[in-house]
């Protein structure tokens, strides 16, 4: 549900289910098969698990991280992992990289850069996305939703950010 002014998306469990399912069928609808999907930690580790079931293709895992000030919402300094984790040894060949949203575009773009760059054995590369804000820089080559208005999206899983396993045991009463 978009706010009234534009500046806030607040997502429920069901329709982000139903939004990496609408990607999924943009992905198959193209045509593309491709041999791995590539997730970014930890944003696209929901859509990326999804996909991986529905493709039955492999997931690899890459963290990166650069929402850190101001409990997540201020975007910093880009850290891409040296490593990529697979249960293929080395990822190679089509790969779909998977991120949840395409804000500034950055981590997007500078992820795909360095792959090319460093990673020779993947022949290509595509990109999903569940969201493309329009302030972002970079066009993903599937996506869902695009938000002219850049909202701040809050995703489902977001009450978990702040919870702490004390308040699990006082709502738990164990």
């Amino acid at each position: 549900m978009l706010t009234e002014d534009g500046k806030h998306l607040y997502v429920s469990y069901d329709e982000y289910h139903n939004l990496v399912e609408k990607l999924a069928i943009r992905i198959h609808q193209s045509g593309w098969q491709f041999d791995t999907i590539l997730c970014l930690a930890r944003g696209g580790m929901r859509p990326g698990d999804i996909l991986s079931r529905i493709f039955d293709k492999p997931l690899a895992i890459m963290s990166t991280s650069s929402y850190r000030a101001e409990a997540g919402t201020v975007q910093g300094h880009l850290d891409i992992a040296r490593y990529i984790t697979t249960p293929k040894g080395e990822i190679a060949g089509k790969v779909l990289l998977v991120d949840d949203l395409a804000d500034s575009g950055a981590t997007l773009h500078s992820v795909l850069e360095m792959l090319r760059t460093s990673y020779k054995p993947i022949t290509e590369l595509r990109s999903a996305v569940i969201w493309t804000k329009g302030i972002s820089k970079f066009t993903p080559d599937y996506s869902v939703e695009f938000l002219p208005t850049n909202p701040w999206i809050h995703q489902p899983f977001e009450a978990y950010d702040s919870l702490r396993p004390q308040q699990l045991l006082e709502k738990w009463k164990v």
